[in-house]
């Protein structure tokens, strides 16, 4: 069996693009920072986003029944922290940034790099966590030239212009 403590050590050095996932319907208006968004397929359009089965607003999500994923642009590290905060309120998150709605009704971050509006059209248990898997309704993208990445158990600014290795 794998050590808690070496599996999140390893995690940590498997980066990737930090988003802030919204909500809103019937059980109201939610969002958290998450990291842990990955592709699913392209047949339909589908990705999977993993969120801890304790968080406050895990019920709502499922409630709601739709999401959006609002990939962060470079700039967006304080935005990311106000989204991971629990001394903030859902209204002070979602009054540090500029919001509007897509097909879903989920909550648009107008200044996010990319958006994607998402059906929630199965959820999965799993240990700590529960895997949502997101049906794409709509896609928006930004003009940002940067993107927000966590590794390393720190946040990092990458350049469209970098250089590939």
């Amino acid at each position: 069996m794998v050590d808690v403590a070496d599996f999140r050590n390893a995690m940590a050095l498997l980066g990737g693009a930090v988003s802030v996932i919204t909500t809103d319907g019937p059980a109201g208006r939610f969002g958290f920072t998450a990291s842990a968004v990955c592709s699913v397929t392209d047949e339909p359009p589908t990705l999977l986003v993993c969120m801890n089965r304790a968080s406050h607003s895990n019920t709502q999500f499922k409630a709601n029944g739709t999401l959006c994923v609002n990939v962060l642009a470079g700039t967006h590290l304080a935005l990311s922290g106000a989204f991971a905060s629990k001394a903030l309120t859902m209204d002070e998150r979602f009054a540090s940034t500029p919001w509007t709605t897509l097909e879903s009704g989920a909550p648009v971050m107008l200044e996010a790099l990319v958006n994607f509006d998402c059906r929630i059209t199965q959820v999965h248990e799993v240990g700590s966590h529960s895997i949502f898997y997101c049906q794409i309704q709509s896609i928006r993208q930004g003009g940002a030239d940067e993107g927000l990445v966590y590794f390393n158990r720190a946040y990092h600014r990458l350049c469209e212009h970098s250089k590939a290795v």
